[in-house]
């Protein structure tokens, strides 16, 4: 079930169901909201985007209704997540997939709202969005980096099929305090490219976002089917060599590797620092062994920018040899 395309002019509702840091950084929060004005959508701000609850915006109740109302509204469009956090997957076991299934519309975060993303497409098959949120993406000085609008506009607005993914000429990770110091541009470095751990072609339906909130699914009805899927993960600054390779084991005893047709890895943060000696490529290949389908890294989608959008459930095709040629075969909206 895709939802319908996003067209100039459209609402776009903007929640947090996840953590607050909305409601500390005010300034950058405006500035999200001012990047999709200007790119012509009229933006709604849910009532609890800025609440806060301890660790999280606002209780399980504020946060669901915020998610509900924003379903239930037939002016919205789409909807946009401020950013992720920890306890989004505390809203699964409460949403009413029946009313998201009957009111299917573009649903968009990363991080930890993997635990969302995956739990309402697999609940309703609805396709969601591993994507740019509000705050990290939309808020930067000048809005979306080109290439993360570029694909925004491409897998969002249009019903052809999305196509060959190309890489970014350019990427950053750089750090810059929100509302303190971020009043420039970050410092980009030049992408070389993607990075093929091992060869071979693989065609499936997408299961995208971050493996560490993936696998907190692991035994719920909310974890997605493995069959033929193009895995494409990506996780956050915080892990380690240790806990990214203690995570690809996992989905290794979860029978994963038995089923899926490839892995598309998101591009690390400079702070996970791998081995010279025993690289991210050495971890994906002790952990697959035994098995032949493609793996291809550097891609440009997890936390760094830019990013473009992984539209779950959606059949992508990876192709990985002397080059590699990511494609996105079908639209993801109608």
């Amino acid at each position: 079930m895709k939802p319908l395309r996003l067209q100039k002019g459209d609402t776009i509702a903007i929640l947090s169901p996840a953590s607050a840091v909305a409601a500390y950084v005010p300034r950058r929060l405006q500035r999200g909201i001012e990047t999709l004005q200007r790119m012509g959508f009229q933006v709604l701000v849910m009532p609890n985007t800025t609440s806060i609850h301890s660790h999280t915006a606002g209780t399980i109740g504020e946060r669901l209704q915020d998610l509900h109302m924003a379903f239930q509204n037939p002016d919205v469009k789409a909807i946009i997540t401020t950013i992720g956090g920890f306890n989004s997957h505390q809203l699964l076991d409460e949403l009413d997939y029946d009313l998201i299934r009957n009111n299917p519309k573009i649903f968009m975060g990363y991080s930890d709202i993997t635990a969302l993303l995956s739990g309402i497409q697999t609940k309703t098959g609805l396709t969601t969005f591993v994507g740019p949120a509000i705050l990290p993406q939309f808020g930067q000085l000048h809005g979306l980096d080109a290439y993360t609008k570029k694909w925004f506009e491409k897998t969002l607005m249009q019903t052809e099929p999305i196509g060959q993914i190309e890489a970014s000429d350019e990427w950053t990770d750089e750090g810059l305090r929100w509302d303190v110091n971020d009043d420039r541009r970050r410092t980009h470095v030049v992408n070389e490219g993607y990075v093929v751990a091992r060869a071979g072609e693989g065609t499936g339906p997408i299961i995208a976002g971050n493996l560490g909130t993936l696998l907190l699914l692991a035994g719920t009805p909310y974890m997605p089917s493995f069959d033929g899927a193009v895995l494409m993960l990506e996780d956050d600054e915080s892990e380690t060599p240790e806990t990214i390779d203690r995570y690809f084991t996992q989905l290794r005893h979860l029978g994963a590797y038995e089923k899926i047709s490839a892995i598309v890895v998101g591009r690390f943060h400079g702070k996970v620092e791998f081995d010279p000696d025993f690289t991210l490529k050495d971890i994906l290949l002790r952990a697959t062994r035994g098995y032949d389908f493609p793996i291809v890294l550097e891609a440009d989608f997890g936390h760094t920018d830019p990013v473009f959008p992984l539209p779950n459930g959606i059949q992508a095709s990876v192709t990985a040899g002397e080059t590699v040629v990511l494609e996105i075969l079908e639209s993801a909206v109608e």
